[in-house]
This record gives C-alpha cells, structure tokens and sequence, in this order.
C-alpha cells in the first residue's frame, strides 16, 4: 500500500495565520485560496489547524462575531497526526474513527506535512478500475 508521505502536502507549502486573525479573515483567506484549512501559530510554531467545518459549526452555527473571533479560540489542537511511514490506508482509518479530514503527518515526532480526505480521495480515482 502506499505511504502517507507520498501523497502529503509539504509543511513548507502550508497556509499559517497568526493565532489573533480573527475568522472573517481566516474565511477569506480559506475562499481566496481554495482551500479548507490553515494551520495557526504562535510566531513560528504551529499550535493548531482551523478548517472550513469549524467555521460552520464553531463560528456560523453559533452565531459568532467572525470579526472578534479569533482563529485560537476555534482552533482544533493539539493536530491529531499520524506517522509518515503508515499507509493511505492507516490514514483513511484513522480519519474515520476520529471524524476527522485532516491529519498531520509526522517524521520522528516532528510535524512535516499533512493529508486530507480530499488527498484520499484523488488517490482512490486514480487506482486502476477491474
């Protein structure tokens, strides 16, 4: 089966916003970008993810002020993660026992990509059909 790190995205292509971006902010960066997550730090360290879904349940369905939230107090952390030597497989199990779409990959404890559902799903179209 094929390795988690063959199909991650690289921590160097990750989108981070400072942990007091309020929400709106988040959110139109998210739409800008086209993408349904960004990782939050503390300066250079990343403390968190906040995805599309926490902005649903976390801010709209809530009926959050998006401009005085701010992306920690929503924020998903510490990153749930998995090894980048385990398989797309492993991943996908994880991600369904945890209801998650995002997991962290990780090299000896250290984070350095992560892996979605989106990502599971464009290897899974791509296999060959019987």
């Amino acid at each position: 089966m094929v390795p988690v790190k063959s199909f991650m995205i690289p921590r160097e292509k990750f989108v981070t916003v400072p942990r007091d971006t309020d929400t709106q902010t988040a959110a139109r960066i998210m739409r800008d970008r086209g993408i349904g997550s960004l990782f939050v730090t503390n300066d250079r360290e990343i403390i968190g993810i906040i995805t599309d879904t926490d902005m649903m349940r976390r801010v709209v369905a809530a009926g959050t002020d998006a401009t005085k939230t701010t992306v920690e107090q929503i924020m998903s952390a510490p990153i749930m993660t998995i090894e980048e030597s385990k398989t797309l497989l492993d991943a996908n199990d994880l991600m369904a026992q945890s209801h998650l779409r995002h997991l962290g990959v990780t090299r000896d404890g250290k984070l350095v990509g992560v892996i979605s559902v989106r990502d599971l799903v464009v290897f899974l179209t791509n296999l060959p059909r019987k």
